[in-house]
């Protein structure tokens, strides 16, 4: 795939359409087709957690604790982002930085970021299966790959931009990681 690629990957949660997040063309290409305006923001996904936590050395011990708690797994957060990383993937709000690691070793190899959203067209159903991703997003990717029925439920999304300074947290979304799981992680 080349740098201004799109891929469509099956993630630990629903089917994803990922691409380098810091090229303008390929977040354009992506988010055309998912039908998403660029203002709206998606997450930056590694596969591997240290990786992640590597790439955000910003990050306090308190944060960073969390995270290893809750990744990998179908979580996605959003993390304070001060040093405006990944522009492109945070829409129209440079400070907060969406994160996801998910539980998925069949990636694991991959040991770069990617800009990440779910491969659906904008407020339609999550992909369960490759045949449910939209076959104009299947034919217009660069590569595709199949990996059979997933669990069906996006990721559960996990505001944590004040935790490091008062503890305080907001689930924003519940989704593949019960509420009770987040709330033990985060006591």
């Amino acid at each position: 795939m080349s740098v201004g690629g799109v891929a469509v990957f099956p993630a630990d949660t629903v089917y994803g359409l990922a691409c380098d997040p810091s090229t303008t063309e390929a977040v354009r290409r992506l988010y055309a087709l998912k039908r998403r305006r660029l203002d709206k923001p998606s997450a930056v996904m590694f596969f591997d957690r240290d990786l992640a936590l590597e790439g955000l050395p910003e990050l306090g011990d308190r944060t960073r604790t969390v995270l290893a708690r809750l990744l990998p797994g179908g979580v996605t957060l959003l993390l304070p982002n001060p040093r405006r990383r990944w522009p492109l993937a945070c829409g129209d709000d440079p400070g907060t930085l969406g994160l996801r690691v998910p539980a998925l070793d069949a990636l694991a190899a991959v040991r770069w970021p990617v800009l990440q959203s779910s491969a659906n067209r904008a407020g339609e159903p999550d992909a369960r299966r490759l045949e449910d991703v939209p076959g104009p997003i299947r034919a217009a990717a660069d590569l595709v790959i199949d990996g059979g029925e997933l669990p069906g439920t996006a990721s559960t999304v996990v505001d944590l931009r004040s935790y490091e300074d008062d503890g305080a947290y907001e689930i924003v979304r519940e989704g593949a990681v019960a509420r009770e799981s987040v709330e033990a992680a985060l006591r």
